[in-house]
């Protein structure tokens, strides 16, 4: 079969799985975008898979993304997470290239993402290597932040890179993950959200979903791990003679949330 006809079929797939028709952005962005181009084994198959040691993400998982930030053409974007690049063209379809912008904290993938998005004809997209907690403050404000990674709560550094009336889309919790879409909360009419970080509510839900949890410089591959509480004790008795695990300080969630 040709890439068209598989593309179809892959489309006809995901609207029987998620049980409606696809929003138009997203079926035509679909049919746009040639996936072949980012994924070489079994690029048109509803499952989730590595490439060069990047996690792709399943169409469905990557449409259910797609459709809670409810981007827009001229929208300036952030996604955090570049992977191979799949979800990253879909909203330079929707958006404009130039206005996508892609952060990831491995730098292979990266390269990767760039070279991807080259090749299929989004290479006005802006992929940094950073730390994605940090957000990219030099582009900001964003309209639509995409978090492709598992939190409990989006860090504080993409919410205050948010544009007022912007909407920040994230796979939200641990093992069981709900794609969630927040916006704002207006002061007068803000009801208390739990789930939601404090100044925000939740506009919409999805799921399930079932991505990596989110990294922070240190976390990476080819980086040592963290230290544990345990090396921490051994560290104190033993000093730098100790022979486990000193290579990073404790990253301090708490001062990211």
């Amino acid at each position: 079969m040709d890439e068209a006809s598989l593309r179809a079929d892959m489309i006809e797939g995901l609207e029987h799985e998620l049980g409606e028709p696809l929003e138009a952005a997203v079926l035509t962005v679909l049919q746009r975008v040639p996936r072949e181009t980012f994924v070489d084994d079994s690029p048109y198959a509803n499952a989730a898979s590595d490439e060069a040691g990047t996690r792709v993400l399943a169409p469905a998982t990557a449409v259910r993304l797609i459709g809670a930030l409810d981007a827009a053409e001229g929208d300036d974007v952030l996604v955090i997470g570049a992977g191979v690049g799949y979800s990253v063209a879909m909203l330079a379809e929707i958006a404009g290239a130039r206005h996508v912008h892609a952060v990831d904290i491995d730098r292979e993938a990266v390269s990767l993402a760039r070279s991807n998005l080259s090749a299929a004809g989004y290479e006005a997209v802006l992929v940094d290597r950073r730390d994605g907690a940090n957000g990219l403050p030099e582009y900001a404000p964003y309209d639509r932040i995409l978090l492709e990674a598992a939190v409990l709560e989006p860090p504080r550094a993409l919410r205050d890179q948010l544009d007022d009336d912007g909407r920040l889309v994230y796979p939200r919790g641990n093992a069981v993950q709900t794609v969630a879409a927040i916006e704002t909360a207006p002061n007068e009419s803000a009801e208390p959200d739990d789930d939601a970080p404090p100044g925000f509510r939740t506009v919409e839900t999805a799921g399930p979903a079932r991505l990596r949890p989110m990294l922070v410089d240190g976390e990476q591959r080819g980086v040592e791990r963290n230290r544990t509480r345990r090396e921490d004790a051994e560290r104190a008795e033993q000093g730098h003679f100790a022979p486990h695990g000193w290579e990073q300080e404790w990253i301090d969630w708490d001062d990211r949330l």
